[in-house]
């Protein structure tokens, strides 16, 4: 199965030249570090960046320059800093091509819970419900299964709804998969992974069509 950093590497192939892209919180951070050299990706961060590049290496961090994770990053030449009022102008007017999320749990309707767990602090709900209610073009990176092994793809979500019906895709460190007539569409399966672990690891409704072909990184 796949790491974190093997799932960003997974996604950064649906990343596509000319893109503008923004990365949510977690793993989707990641997504930066793997994108091809040979195409042309805008990142864009909700509070205010335009032109994010790869992560610093030790030594080399500005505090001043961050993400919405309040992460530490690059920017690439041309980068544009602006406030959260112009930032919302592009996600809201729908300029962004591609949004990749975190997530909590995904149903197989295509809902998205990924700002809250009820009983525990939470600072707000962040830009994440802008974000899907304006994309049309939403890839989830999460793991599949929580800490006692239990799926996170399920048939309904348990946890207060950040947006419903958006997510078209889902990479996890088992599977890539594709939301499609309210049903979990089983794309590629991770290095050494089985289809029956992915099946005994997915709640929700499973489509499996044909031999499933393991991803290639």
């Amino acid at each position: 199965m796949l790491d974190k950093n093997g799932i960003a590497k997974r996604i950064a192939k649906e990343v596509k030249d000319g893109y503008y892209v923004n990365l949510g919180i977690g793993i989707p951070t990641l997504v930066a570090n793997f994108v091809r050299d040979d195409i042309e990706v805008e990142f864009q961060s909700e509070n205010g960046v335009l032109g994010m590049g790869p992560f610093p290496f030790e030594g080399e961090e500005d505090a001043d320059i961050i993400n919405a994770g309040k992460q530490t990053i690059t920017t690439l030449p041309g980068a544009s800093f602006f406030d959260s009022a112009t930032s919302f102008s592009m996600i809201r007017g729908k300029h962004v091509d591609l949004t990749i999320l975190g997530a909590m749990e995904v149903a197989e309707n295509g809902d998205i819970a990924n700002w809250k767990i009820p009983g525990k602090m939470v600072k707000g709900m962040g830009g994440a419900m802008d974000l899907v209610a304006s994309a049309e073009n939403i890839i989830v990176a999460m793991m599949h299964t929580n800490k006692i092994g239990e799926s996170k793809l399920l048939q309904r979500c348990t946890l207060p709804l950040t947006g419903v019906g958006c997510v078209t895709k889902i990479v996890t460190n088992l599977a890539v998969l594709e939301i499609k007539d309210n049903k979990f569409h089983l794309l590629e399966r991770a290095p050494g992974v089985s289809v029956e672990e992915i099946k005994t690891a997915t709640e929700g409704t499973l489509v499996i069509n044909g031999e499933i072909p393991e991803m290639s990184l």
